[in-house]
């Protein structure tokens, strides 16, 4: 008898046979939802994507192959987003991924699989929505990289500030502009000041930039005035998605002080439309990042022991860039860095933790960004400001185009996944926006 809990665990092959490319980062072992329509099926819906093609889960749950499974999970699946899903309990979606495994698996018998066969649709030839409605959405500021090399640009001889090593920094973000990878990013407007200073005035931005980021969505939430402790964190965590945190330089510098950020970054946030379900991700939990010597201990309600041995994910995003000159001469994507989840200051858990220590309630489909991700080298900033050392040394493309910030027409597309040695690749698919020019 095949144990079916232990396989969820495990992966394995597929009679989906496009599943099975050791590189094509959709195999057994992942199965990220999306929220998706195709050809007759125009009506949005939850699936799962397993190698080139989507799994209709509205479809599933209707032709009876998903008997047993609890009601609510059930219902979940003719939703238009995901957010029903994600309001599950954990126990419900590990045995709706546990069923899919069954369903999929390579020595599924023939009957299965004709039934599953009609559920199945090309990921080419259907079309990605957004998964979910986010209710809230916070950003972080995760990155010791980035917050040290954002800080030397504004503050060379104190990058960092004297709080950032004691607790994690964030702020409430817009919920509304969020929207799904492909969708053209229109260049804002807003105040801002001269650099040769001068009164402020109202106009297109001309510091566009890109924040590379990986968005964590809630599951299961927590009651108004009960913290979430780090240990139980993961539960709370439905998946993980890639998202780019647009944001206006010009505007932001201006309008920043004392409150944060505002209208430099509330314009547009793109996500995939690829959440990763954390289970996929099992294999490639790895150690906290080392803290330097001499960096304060967390403090006791930001630390756990199995978290700092497990709590990170060792994932690599990546940032690539197509001009429209680039884009005219069918020239490949150039990219730009290469970074590492891993090396976060900051766990995704001690986010959560944090975020809920003051009694702060979660909700099913929020989305938490840990803000934009950097590595320690130069080839690994997570963004323009970062690359170029605030503009003064701009960014020269192949085809000998330089760049200090976004121009109009350029596409930035991220890109995620992750690899160990005797594990398929784990894809978080892409996250792509071009900029339109301002209205």
């Amino acid at each position: 008898m095949i144990d079916w809990e232990e396989m969820a665990a495990r992966g394995g092959a597929s009679w989906v046979e496009s599943a099975n490319d050791p590189d094509g980062g959709f195999p057994l072992d992942n199965l990220p939802y999306c929220v998706f329509t195709c050809g007759d099926r125009r009506h949005p819906r939850p699936g799962i994507r397993i190698g080139s093609l989507i799994l209709d889960l509205a479809g599933a749950s209707r032709s009876g192959i998903l008997e047993g499974l609890d009601h609510s999970v059930l219902a979940a699946c003719h939703a238009h987003t995901l957010n029903k899903l994600m309001a599950c309990e954990p126990a419900m979606l590990a045995a709706l991924r546990t069923r899919l495994l069954h369903l999929l698996h390579a020595r599924a018998d023939q009957a299965t699989r004709g039934a599953m066969g009609v559920l199945l649709s090309p990921v080419a030839e259907s079309t990605l929505l957004k998964p979910v409605d986010p209710p809230n959405f916070t950003d972080f500021y995760a990155s010791i990289d980035h917050a040290t090399n954002v800080g030397r640009i504004f503050r060379p001889d104190t990058p960092l500030l004297p709080n950032y090593k004691f607790v994690p920094i964030g702020y409430h973000g817009r919920a509304s502009s969020i929207v799904v990878s492909g969708t053209e990013i229109r260049r804002p407007s807003g105040q801002a000041k001269p650099a040769s200073g001068g009164v402020p005035a109202l106009g297109p931005s001309r510091s566009l930039d890109y924040e590379v980021e990986i968005g964590l969505y809630m599951g299961q939430g927590n009651a108004l005035g009960v913290p979430i402790g780090v240990a139980s964190a993961d539960e709370h965590i439905f998946g993980i998605s890639l998202v780019n945190d647009w944001s206006a330089r010009d505007i932001q510098s201006w309008e920043y002080q004392p409150l944060g950020p505002f209208l430099g970054k509330s314009f547009a946030t793109s996500v995939s439309p690829w959440v990763v379900p954390l289970a996929a991700l099992k294999p490639f939990r790895v150690p906290a990042a080392l803290r330097a010597s001499g960096d304060p201990d967390p403090l006791d309600y930001l630390w756990n022991p199995d978290d700092q041995h497990s709590g990170a994910i060792d994932l690599v995003v990546e940032v690539r860039l197509l001009t429209s000159a680039m884009r005219n001469a069918g020239a490949e994507p150039h990219r730009l860095s290469r970074a590492n989840l891993r090396d976060l200051y900051w766990t995704p858990a001690q986010l959560i933790a944090h975020h809920t220590s003051n009694g702060c309630n979660l909700m099913p489909g929020d989305l938490l960004a840990t803000g934009t991700i950097s590595g320690p080298h130069q080839d690994s900033a997570g963004c323009l400001l970062e690359l170029t050392v605030g503009g003064g040394k701009p960014v020269v493309l192949p085809n000998g185009e330089r760049r200090s910030a976004l121009e109009d027409g350029d596409e930035v597309i991220l890109q995620g996944y992750c690899r160990r040695d005797g594990y398929p690749k784990i894809s978080l698919g892409e996250c792509r926006g071009t900029v339109d020019p301002a209205r």
